[in-house]
């Protein structure tokens, strides 16, 4: 179960138009992932504007309702005003189901103006791959979530191009392809989303898709669909990264995994990192660094979202360690 509330008022994931998708599909077995025996825990992720007794305030709610607080972590933005916390809790012992805390949480979000996502750990996120032509990204996932690392189910990967089916193939994931040019952009999007209602998707990972998503199809999957720019926004954002570095002579090269929106490259950033270059590295040695740090950092901001540690606000995240 995952709900989010905003002054009480729920918000839930959007329900997209069935329809066939246009598009080749060879269809393997599929990955899961189930998350690992133990107590059953779920995630509570709060925002508010700051003030006094909110920490005591949400404990002794959770308290009441019989949750075992396991883990909590909280932030305030001083010059925003803004209270966030992220708190783990076992509901083995919870009196009535996770819905009654919910409704709890629900009557006192007006009064704090609280917004807040209630998600059940003993639910494993669905999540589907995007790809172009590069495979580093997607070999590093399918090989992380075949060893454990990234606890979740991968129902299907989409492509614009069919070079990657063999690697969907070795993994046994079923593989969709859907051909897009300028005129067949908005059908395409259409059916994608389609098949992404289909099989109940909670995430879409753009693993290099080396395509521009439109205003309509960020709009149905907001906070929803994480990217990796092969560069350390926002420099040298757009096309052909390397090669503006290359001309640049940095000394650094990095890799940014951002939220997806409507503003291009722009989105808000969840995890960026860097590595050493010199004047001896040509463009193709600076690819090779960068796809190193692009799996990092890609598979650093998926496990994260996954396990609910990213908060947004504004352009901003609060990322929960």
């Amino acid at each position: 179960m995952k709900t989010y509330r905003k002054n009480g008022a729920r918000t839930t994931t959007p329900i997209f138009p069935r329809g066939s998708a246009n598009a080749r599909v060879r269809v393997y077995t599929g990955l899961a992932m189930t998350n690992a025996t133990g107590p059953k825990t779920s995630t509570l992720l709060v925002s508010c504007p700051d003030q006094r007794g909110l920490v005591a305030r949400l404990a002794q709610l959770l308290y009441s309702h019989g949750a075992n607080i396991l883990d909590a972590d909280q932030h305030t933005d001083a010059e925003a005003g803004i209270f966030f916390q992220r708190i783990r809790f076992d509901h083995d012992d919870l009196e009535g189901d996770l819905s009654l805390l919910e409704n709890s949480l629900a009557e006192i979000s007006a009064e704090l103006d609280l917004t807040f996502q209630l998600s059940d750990d003993t639910r494993t996120k669905r999540v589907a791959v995007f790809v172009s032509r590069d495979d580093h990204c997607l070999y590093d996932l399918l090989l992380r979530h075949r060893a454990g690392e990234l606890v979740c189910e991968i129902p299907l990967i989409v492509s614009n191009h069919p070079r990657l089916e063999p690697v969907a193939q070795q993994f046994g994931v079923p593989f969709h392809v859907f051909p897009i040019t300028a005129e067949t952009k908005a059908e395409q999007e259409r059916a994608e989303i389609a098949l992404l209602e289909e099989h109940d998707i909670d995430l879409v990972v753009l693993a290099r898709y080396m395509q521009i998503l439109s205003e309509n199809f960020i709009a149905h999957f907001p906070a929803q669909i994480i990217n990796i720019h092969h560069s350390f926004l926002p420099a040298f954002s757009g096309g052909r990264p390397y090669h503006q570095a290359h001309t640049r002579g940095v000394k650094l090269i990095g890799a940014t995994a951002h939220y997806a929106t409507a503003d291009l490259d722009e989105g808000p950033i969840i995890e960026q990192d860097v590595i050493r270059s010199s004047h001896r590295d040509s463009v193709s040695e600076l690819t090779r660094k960068g796809r190193d740090v692009e799996r990092m950092v890609l598979s650093r901001g998926v496990r994260w979202h996954l396990e609910d540690r990213i908060l947004i606000y504004g352009n901003k995240t609060v990322v929960f360690a």
